[in-house]
């Protein structure tokens, strides 16, 4: 149990700690709504600096924001077979539109006269309604490309749900483009992937490894799937987000053509790409420790926060503590979010405690010899340092600061992810690997659909991708010993 913090630490149950954390941290809690969650004030606050960064980077790419129904009509989704197999069982049905009360006195109960004449999906993804819709949208190729984004809710009936990493409604933002030829489908996939790569990386400090999945991982529906793995501090695995090219099975579907320079008529090419609030899960589970969050300042609420130390001898010289603070906030800029915790309810130990927990980057501490030497006390909530900074020039040594956490937050992550990438060759040693050391196993695989379910079936891990860099190399299949033309990345995962 973390001191004070009434946590359980990562040593003695990862998962535990894990829900602990997000609901003490204030982050999220579970709603009345079974497998649902509540995103508090603070854990929305970060979603929109997610969500911010990436909109903005949408739109730099010519995409442009749009909004689609909640629901789906149940015959869309029969309209491409893979599809429909892929999330069937996990789509909750709209089948009545009223209530009523129970005549025999039995509460409120469904209108039985009230029926749909065609039930309702509440949709798991957008790729049926949208493409429905994007039949009347393109008919030339002066429609093309069509670059659509949207950010919403979706629902998945999960029966195992974890808060952020998998529950029943999410947010997230899902894109989806028609193109003229499958270059420029392929061209837009990839340029998705690198974005949310580059995003993952420089902002939630986590490293990923881009890949496209073996033919058992893919979207139901798409051609290829390409995605980001990340590495968790317990070993497993976490799919951060994916990007697929759908080729022409949904815009055949649907019939969605467009008549060419020529005059022909041909199928759209199409591509899909979502992330999601899992990327909170994967925020707190790579870098946070057993004192609460440690949060990357480029996703921080809170920059920094001050806090002065209020007692009998400085109660006096509170108006000179309020000067030093005004200083520091004018220096920073209003890029930097800074809180001033005054209350003089709290005790100064108290706040500590609470600051470390919210995984706030910088904490200031202002007492009565600091005023006297014209410095701050500042402690790094990374590595917990604590040192004296002067006040002159605060706000740069501050600036520089904040840089030196995000830098060091992501090379502490990659560092682990890179320790637990381990190559084995046989299958005894593959999983002793996955059993003692955990993280990533590179494997070679015999490339069958068969041989990827056995090994899942007798080890618990999947293939998470074939590595985009991946040299090729001649080897033989862990489990079978055929012939194998390169390694791929097999890893527990969440």
């Amino acid at each position: 149990m973390a001191k004070g913090k009434g946590i359980t630490s990562r040593a003695e149950d990862y998962s535990q700690w894990y829900n602990e954390l997000v609901i003490k941290a204030g982050l999220a809690e579970h709603s009345a709504v079974r497998g649902c969650m509540v995103i508090k004030p603070y854990g929305f606050a970060i979603w929109e600096k997610m969500k911010s960064v990436l909109d903005g980077r949408f739109k730099a790419t010519g995409h442009q924001n749009a909004a689609f129904p909640l629901f789906i009509p149940k015959s869309f989704l029969s309209k491409e077979a893979a599809h429909v197999e892929g999330f069937a069982k996990e789509c909750a049905v709209v089948t009545h539109y009223r209530l009523m009360n129970d005549p025999n006195g039995g509460g409120v109960i469904v209108d039985p006269d009230a029926k749909l004449e065609e039930e309702l999906i509440v949709r798991p993804t957008s790729e049926t309604i949208i493409w429905s819709t994007y039949k009347n949208w393109i008919q030339s190729y002066r429609d093309l490309p069509l670059l659509i984004n949207q950010w919403a809710n979706v629902v998945r009936w999960e029966m195992r749900t974890r808060l952020f990493l998998r529950t029943a409604e999410f947010f997230w933002q899902e894109g989806h483009t028609a193109h003229a030829t499958k270059q420029e489908a392929v061209d837009e996939t990839l340029l998705i992937l690198d974005e949310y790569a580059n995003f993952m990386e420089n902002y939630i400090a986590i490293p990923v490894i881009k890949g496209f999945k073996s033919e058992n991982e893919r979207f139901a529906g798409a051609d290829d799937t390409y995605t980001c793995e990340a590495l968790m501090q317990d070993g497993k695995a976490l799919q951060m987000g994916t990007s697929h090219f759908l080729g022409q099975n949904f815009a055949k579907a649907f019939e969605v053509q467009y008549q060419t320079k020529e005059g022909g008529l041909e199928h759209v090419w199409a591509t899909s790409w979502g992330v999601s609030t899992r990327m909170m899960g994967a925020l707190v589970m790579a870098h946070s420790d057993d004192e609460g969050l440690v949060l990357p300042p480029k996703l921080a609420p809170i920059h920094i926060v001050i806090i002065p130390i209020i007692n009998k001898k400085t109660i006096d010289r509170m108006d000179e503590m309020d000067a030093v603070v005004e200083k520091i906030k004018s220096e920073l800029g209003d890029d930097i979010t800074v809180k001033y915790d005054n209350d003089e309810g709290k005790r100064s130990g108290f706040k500590f405690a609470e600051y470390e927990l919210k995984g706030v980057p910088i904490r200031i501490a202002i007492g009565p010899r600091d005023l006297d030497n014209g410095v701050v006390e500042v402690a790094r909530r990374d590595t917990k340092q604590k040192m004296s900074f002067s006040l002159e020039n605060i706000g740069e040594q501050l600036h520089n600061l904040l840089d030196d956490i995000q830098e060091n937050i992501f090379n502490k992550a990659k560092d682990y992810r890179d320790s637990h990438i381990t190559k084995v060759d046989n299958f005894e040693d593959f999983k002793e690997v996955l059993e003692t050391k955990g993280g990533f196993v590179l494997a070679h695989w015999d490339g069958t659909s068969e041989t990827e379910k056995q090994i899942k079936e007798l080890s618990k891990a999947t293939i998470r991708c074939i590595p985009l860099d991946a040299e090729l190399e001649e080897g033989r299949c862990v489990l079978t010993g055929n012939p194998s033309k390169q390694r791929v990345l097999f890893a527990k995962a969440y």
